[in-house]
């Protein structure tokens, strides 16, 4: 019998990602085996979606990304797209059905037309391709020697007609020579954009500024103001290019080569030209390029990149490494078990430059802001510039247009535009480098809000490396035959309770002895050994199949053993408390959370047992993984409005509730697939503790996003008011442009520094 799909209705996250979990349960009896299928899960089904990554050379402003993701994510046949500033990289869905070509001729058009100089390049899936970034950084390195002796030409001009005392007329054509040298680029990106209709950028705001000093016959102030500006975004980008180069190399763990042994030769090859079961060589201070089994060699490991981990790793034949690993002082041979694509480095790789593809509320309602600050600006100052002159006697049209061009040139959003982001992108590049992984800015800004923390046991609070650790057979059984029943009932089970016996055990098993084997999920599991029908489970176990058995109270896992319908003993497993699980509840309600929370399947005498060691505040035993969701449920109404809920598993068997949660963090240590795909948040070393180093960097980087907001917004208000009244000239309407843009970069820049976190 099969019973029906069990739909898990899941509202939107408020971290902002919509979750979907649909989980089967039941028995599901497949032809012709005698194994049932105890559960089958129907992960995330949807409309088949292809996923398109592009690179945008020469993108610098900020706005114009914003400008760009907007028109695209309006193409007919895109699901949805996002343009990561920090990284210069469009990724996009696209329906499997729409036609790639025109569109990505559309997306050509897009981008043209907002930044003409920006290229749209197909992202290389070559590891041993051009480093994009490089060679972006060497474009930029030629624009900056460029630029520097274009402004250098327009300066010394300047200066000449400034010292000497030359008639009005050469002192006119001298300034305006200048000022073309200075400013002529700006002129011309402003006509070419507003003749595609991109009218309110800071080259119109620049342009119109400075042309309009000229006009009123500020030659001075109008090619001063422009240098000032040029010399301003000189820097800016300077800034922000040192802060993409300090991010990249945050993950800077991607393999270059492979040495693939072929006989008794080694070649240097690409890793994604490596296949499953291939003999790689590993030498000294080399990256691990593939995930694989040590088959020779004894050396230690540099695990920091992938887990922040300071002390080197010992391994030798037998050990398992991971892609990103630096071998340290002796010569490997690895037999490769993952291909590139599925290796844990091109994993979090993809992961971490993917992160900004998931934007922060802060970042959603700047860009939304920008939107519509510069226009009401723009207006605001020709208001500035034509009614007071009509109204108030005593005054000058050309005073009054100067103010008005004053208020224009502080009212770019740039330093909140290009900041921002740059701020959260540095979040998630600092927390990869202290071994968590962020899944985008909405998680992290859903961090600072965190109030409530729910955790799985096993493997989470505990190692979930369970032991047996007692053997009490009954009727004139032995704990040796004892031990054998349990182990060969249990010998399909993948389940940590069951390895552990089977471990225990420590000897061969003969499979074929074996008919019916039925799981039943969160019970035990049912066989048939020739004569004999074996029962091993818990008491949930013993009640459903009306079997009588002792009660047995005692701190463990207690496993039942029944032999055709009799009781014949139990085992005793145990698992051990994390080290720094202790500090982490207490280190947690340091960080503001109210409620720490256990959920597990696992009996009640035990569960009490962990929880007052751990000093939880509510513990809940025996649940099944939809009763997990149940009580999910339950305390999200405990929260407050804006409040969010942490759910911490091990990636694996918690994956709805997980979903279910606003922030869900795996505990499911390097390599584990399940984890990275399930959950919201990874922690790569299995560490309890890392949670408040999260909610510790997500706290720092709020503050500094805040700092930023706060700094250009309260200096552009006061230059503005300024302006307003003539009290402000353009020297400080420039600075409250490009130099409170410079400032919140370097600011920004802070957020990637988590040594002190």
């Amino acid at each position: 019998m099969v019973t029906k799909a069990k739909k898990l209705k899941l509202p939107k996250s408020s971290a902002g990602i919509t979750k979907s979990y649909k989980v089967r349960i039941g028995n599901k009896q497949k032809k012709g085996s005698k194994i049932n299928i105890v559960e089958e899960r129907d992960i995330f089904k949807e409309k088949r979606k292809i996923k398109k990554e592009f690179i945008l050379e020469g993108l610098g402003c900020a706005n114009c990304s914003n400008k760009m993701e907007k028109k695209i994510r309006e193409l007919k046949g895109v699901s949805n797209a996002s343009i990561n500033f920090v990284s210069r990289t469009l990724y996009m869905e696209i329906e499997a059905e729409s036609r790639e070509r025109e569109l990505i001729d559309s997306i050509k058009d897009i981008i043209i037309s907002i930044e003409s100089h920006v290229k749209l390049k197909e992202k290389s899936k070559s590891i041993l391709a051009e480093n994009q970034y490089e060679h972006n950084h060497v474009d930029s390195e030629e624009l900056n020697k460029n630029d520097l002796i274009r402004l250098g030409l327009g300066a010394s001009i300047f200066g000449i007609a400034c010292a000497f005392n030359f008639s009005e007329p050469i002192s006119t054509i001298l300034y305006f020579i200048s000022y073309v040298f200075v400013g002529g680029e700006v002129i011309i990106r402003a006509l070419k954009n507003i003749a595609k209709g991109q009218v309110f950028d800071e080259n119109f705001l620049m342009a119109i500024a400075t042309t309009g000093a000229f006009a009123i016959r500020q030659y001075p102030e109008a090619v001063a103001v422009m240098l000032f500006y040029q010399v301003g975004e000189f820097f800016q980008n300077i800034a922000v290019n040192r802060s993409r180069k300090s991010i990249s190399e945050l993950m800077n763990i991607r393999p270059d080569f492979a040495n693939l042994k072929i006989g008794l030769y080694v070649k240097k090859v690409s890793p994604e030209e490596v296949k499953i079961g291939d003999i790689i060589i590993v030498k000294p201070g080399e990256r691990v390029p593939l995930d694989g089994r040590i088959v020779d060699g004894y050396s230690m490991m540099d695990t920091s990149a992938l887990t922040g981990e300071s002390l080197p790793r010992e391994v030798s034949a037998g050990d398992r490494v991971l892609s990103g690993f630096v071998n340290k002082n002796s010569l490997l041979t690895i037999k490769v078990t993952k291909s590139y694509g599925e290796s844990t480095v091109a994993k979090i790789l993809n992961l971490v430059e993917s992160a900004g593809n998931r934007k922060a509320q802060t970042e959603n309602f700047i860009t939304k802001f920008a939107r519509y600050y510069t226009p009401v600006v723009v207006i605001s100052a020709a208001m500035i510039a034509s009614i007071p002159p009509l109204i108030l006697n005593g005054t000058s049209f050309s005073e009054w247009i100067y103010r008005a061009l004053v208020f224009l040139v502080v009212s770019c959003p740039c330093a909140l535009v290009i900041s921002i982001p740059l701020s959260f992108f540095g979040g998630i590049g600092g927390a990869s480098r202290s071994g968590i992984l962020v899944k985008g800015g909405n998680y992290l800004e859903a961090l600072t809000k965190a109030e409530i923390v729910v955790f799985d046991k096993t493997g989470t609070l505990t190692k979930g490396v369970f032991k047996v650790t007692d053997i009490k057979p009954k009727n004139n059984i032995t704990k040796k035959e004892l031990l054998q029943y349990a182990a060969l009932a249990e010998s399909y089970s993948n389940h940590p309770i069951a390895i552990s016996i089977l471990k225990a055990y420590d000897k061969p098993i003969n499979k074929s002895e074996i008919k019916n084997y039925k799981e039943i999920l969160g019970q035990g599991v049912k066989v048939k050994l020739k004569d004999k029908e074996i029962i091993v489970g818990n008491s949930k176990m013993m009640i459903k199949q009306n079997i009588a058995y002792d009660k047995i109270e005692a701190v463990g896992t207690i496993i039942y053993v029944v032999m055709n319908k009799q009781y014949i003993g139990y085992i005793v497993i145990s698992d051990e408390i994390k080290e720094d699980a202790i500090q982490a509840i207490k280190s947690l309600k340091l960080v503001g959370i109210t409620k720490t929370i256990m959920l597990t399947g696992d009996s009640k005498p035990v569960a009490i047992e962990v929880g007052k060691k751990l000093g939880l505040g509510e513990i809940y035993s025996e649940l099944l993984p939809d009763q997990k969701v149940e009580k999910i449920e339950v305390f999200d109404k405990q929260k407050s409005p804006k409040g969010k809920l942490i759910f911490v598993g091990d990636g694996i068997n918690d994956a709805p509730v997980l979903a279910r949660a606003d922030i869900g963090i795996a505990m499911g240590g390097i390599g584990s697939d399940a984890a990275i795909e399930a959950a919201d948040i990874v922690i790569m070393t299995d560490e309890p503790s890392k949670i408040v180093s999260a909610i510790k960097i997500a706290k720092r980087t709020k503050i500094i996003v805040k700092e930023n907001i706060i700094f250009a917004l309260v200096v552009k208000i006061v230059i503005l008011t300024l302006g307003a009244f003539g009290m402000a000239t353009m020297w400080e309407a420039v600075f409250g442009d490009v130099g409170v843009a410079l400032i919140a970069v370097l600011n920004a820049m802070r957020a990637m520094k988590i040594e002190k976190i």
